[in-house]
């Protein structure tokens, strides 16, 4: 791991669709809003940018396959700007966001237009199931279920392995969806209760194994996009505020489930670590975290991956009410990809919009009084691409 001082990356202007299940809705069209959105909150003008990143997943959501151009359409000023498709998994949108830092810090570009977009709704579920399932290790990991018969046979083996932790699951579920009441741009804006979430119903039927409807995130349709400046421009700008990456860092686990102790998400704790060590911080010094909760027993294990508990001890801490909006670290303010939505391209950029808001005060109705450090982890996969982000005003 390079362990030098690296340039500064800030975000300086960012739009978020109101995530949720649209159908009619062409992609082209989710793109444009987007990109004018955050060239608009930055005060810039298209051909201010130096290079755009698409971060999409699509593998077979939509038959336009060749998106890195589309921005064009929507503004004719970002004709022969480089641009670039990026695709990794259910963590893409951060995958966009490192990949247009990276141009920053070799000094390729000055600012970056990043979007990052899914259109997941114009499929049957079951298909979307079998799409989705491509990011496992499909030789091993093949379900009727979807991922959710993977996640399903992981919050077994640690059931198996602690306890039955279902009411665990229902209060982060429960605390998601509270939390998304708050946030204009959630897909689902419903206070379910931790009684609906912890009861089996008609209503809340198992998915799979353990899982009940409310343990899985939805298949939702929206984008997010963010401007990224170097230092210079930075300088000679005239932003309205900004948000700097006080640590970006990404470690990549074996993709077969087999492989690993998937009750560690071993890859997780890396990115946190490495992102602590670059930050010169520790989790204690976060006021908030949007994690990657495509399933409740993964913001369980990752609230033990980024060290808020022990192994085995996530569920004491989530019944503790430590993850709540006054506990000692508030997760998902924003209801996370549980409530607000998981558009697969879209999550991790809508992640660090979400976060960055928090930081400036401009969360409205989401606000957590006096923020100074946010955390934000995106993952691809079962905790296969780990991607953690430490954001911190600075302008």
């Amino acid at each position: 791991m390079n362990t030098s001082v690296k340039p500064a990356v800030h975000i300086v202007g960012w739009s978020h669709s109101k995530f949720g299940k649209y159908d009619q809705l062409d992609p082209e069209t989710l793109i444009a809003e987007a990109v004018r959105g955050a060239l608009a909150d930055a005060g810039l003008s298209a051909e201010q940018v130096d290079a755009v990143v698409v971060g999409t997943f699509n593998g077979g959501f939509v038959g336009q396959d060749f998106p890195s151009s589309l921005a064009l359409n929507a503004e004719p000023g970002l004709r022969f700007k480089p641009s670039l498709r990026v695709e990794n998994a259910c963590a893409t949108g951060s995958a966009a966001i490192y990949t247009g830092m990276q141009a920053i810090r070799a000094g390729e570009a000055d600012v970056v237009l990043v979007v990052g977009y899914e259109r997941m709704n114009g499929l049957p579920t079951a298909q979307v199931g079998d799409v989705l399932l491509q990011c496992a290790y499909v030789k091993e990991e093949s379900s009727s279920t979807g991922f959710a018969g993977v996640f399903a046979g992981i919050a077994q083996k640690y059931f198996d392995a602690y306890g039955d932790a279902s009411d665990a699951l229902a209060h982060i579920s429960a605390k998601n969806h509270l939390n998304a009441m708050a946030n204009p741009y959630a897909h689902v804006q419903r206070d379910l209760g931790f009684d609906f979430c912890n009861t089996v119903s008609e209503k809340n039927p198992i998915v799979a194994g353990p899982l009940r409807r409310t343990d899985c995130s939805l298949i939702s349709d929206g984008a997010a996009a963010l401007i990224l400046c170097s230092e210079p421009a930075l300088a000679r700008g005239n932003f309205k505020r900004a948000v700097k990456f006080r640590a970006a860092q990404s470690a990549n686990d074996y993709l077969p489930v087999s492989r690993r102790d998937i009750l560690r998400l071993e890859g997780a704790q890396h990115a946190w670590q490495r992102a602590f060590a670059e930050a010169g911080c520790t989790l204690d010094d976060l006021s908030l975290v949007e994690t990657h909760d495509c399933f409740t027993i993964a913001e369980l294990l990752e609230v033990e991956a980024m060290g808020l508990a022990k192994p085995g001890q996530g569920p004491a801490v989530v019944r503790e009410g430590q993850t709540l909006r006054g506990g000692r670290l508030p997760i998902n303010l924003s209801g996370g990809l549980k409530a607000k939505g998981h558009p697969i391209g879209a999550t991790g950029v809508s992640q660090h919009v979400l976060a960055a808001m928090q930081l400036v005060e401009e969360a409205g109705d989401m606000q957590l009084a006096g923020a100074q450090l946010a955390g934000v982890f995106n993952m691809g996969g079962v905790a296969v691409a780990n991607y953690a982000s430490i954001l911190e005003r600075s302008a």
